[in-house]
């Protein structure tokens, strides 16, 4: 866009930047500034404070203006209208004083993986410090989200201000708490382990009486993940130390989240990242420096509330998941357009009812950084109360 209206204007453009998070938006600087050609003369760096300086050749500049006849014609125009136009005109005159050339500057875009990554730390940093907050606590599960969701936070607000706490309950593999501690070893990040069985059986009991004649269902997992969620919430209120969601954009789409459970927190850093991302996102962090452990990319996603639980069994296959909820929501493709991309009718189908029925879910769900082009929340709105269906 810089690059357009310099070449439109046969004008120098400098493009100033902000950098830095506000709620879900994040400024990533990389200011420009391009000739009167619209081509680059000089890139700042991204998601950090950079000053840019470059040599300017106004001289090309008129130079390039009188081959332009637009520029003739607006003035005529101008002065016919009897418009008045306060100018400001640079020296003609080249500067004799000798100027030492500038140091040469490479300052490349960065990757589509890098960018992600750093907004998501930079969104988070600012999140939490610019809301007063100095710490934060991460339910760390030992499955690839929470552990994303820890590197994050300690890249972001170094390893001393993160907690982690495991809360392992009756359906809990052994392999998942010795995964979160690991991870917790490998950012050198603090680590509780806060058992939650004793707890869930006090509900089971408490509730016996109403529930009564009823089989085991998705209640008793709510209840296991409203636990969890209330250990965090109570550390929060205890310590001043502010809840980091674990959810990822596939889950909070289709409803695969708990209310007051696992949703429970101030802020959702991955919350527009789907679940193949999460899995691309820590792939590249753990290139820097392996933090998160091999075990965590090697088994199934589940959320361990039920025996032999595993998150596809529910949602299906991810592969086939993210894309469909891609032209769903980021592209506004209707159910017959994402057929013809070739999908099952049938999951195509599925998940577009569980997505349209968990919209009050969303609503509830903290803020969390913004990276792809249409995020839930401000980007897409539509309402709860809504008796249209496809």
């Amino acid at each position: 866009m810089p690059a357009t209206r310099a070449a439109d204007n046969v004008a120098m453009v400098a493009f100033c930047n902000l950098v830095g998070g506000q709620d879900e938006l994040v400024f990533d600087r990389g200011s420009v500034i391009f000739d009167e050609r619209g081509e680059l003369i000089a890139r700042g760096k991204q998601f950090e404070e950079d000053l840019v300086i470059a040599d300017l050749n106004v001289e090309s500049v008129f130079r390039q203006r009188l081959h332009d006849p637009r520029r003739r014609r607006e003035k005529l125009l101008s002065q016919a209208d009897g418009d008045v136009v306060r100018r400001i005109e640079l020296s003609r005159t080249e500067s004799r004083r000798e100027k030492p050339p500038l140091p040469q500057r490479k300052v490349e875009r960065l990757g589509r993986l890098p960018e992600i990554y750093h907004a998501l730390v930079l969104g988070t940093r600012d999140y939490v410090h610019k809301n007063g907050f100095r710490q934060v606590v991460i339910g760390l599960s030992g499955g690839i989200d929470s552990s994303l969701t820890a590197v994050i936070g300690a890249d972001a607000l170094g390893p001393e201000n993160v907690v982690g706490v495991s809360m392992p309950g009756p359906y809990s593999s052994e392999g998942s708490g010795v995964d979160a501690k690991k991870v917790a070893e490998n950012l050198g990040i603090r680590f509780l382990t806060i058992p939650i069985d004793e707890t869930f059986q006090a509900y089971l009991d408490m509730l016996a009486e109403p529930f009564a004649g009823t089989e085991p269902d998705v209640t008793e997992e709510n209840i296991q993940a409203r636990i969890r969620g209330n250990i965090l919430m109570a550390l929060s209120n205890k310590f001043g130390w502010l809840v980091l969601a674990t959810g990822n954009k596939s889950e909070l789409a289709v409803g695969y989240c708990t209310l007051y459970g696992d949703m429970a927190g101030g802020f959702a850093v991955i919350k527009d990242v789907p679940k193949s991302l999460v899995y691309e996102l820590a792939r590249y962090r753990s290139s820097l420096g392996e933090v998160i452990p091999q075990a965590v990319f090697d088994k199934a996603p589940s959320a361990e509330l039920r025996p032999n639980q595993r998150d596809e069994d529910s949602l299906g296959p991810y592969a086939v998941l993210d894309p469909i909820l891609q032209a769903y929501v980021e592209e506004d493709r209707s159910l017959a357009e994402i057929m013809a991309l070739g999908f099952d009718e049938e999951a195509v189908r599925r998940i577009i009812r569980m997505m349209d029925g968990a919209e009050y879910k969303r609503r509830q769900a903290p803020p969390g950084v913004k990276i792809t082009p249409r995020a839930f929340g401000k980007d897409r709105r539509l309402p709860i109360t809504n008796e249209y269906r496809q």
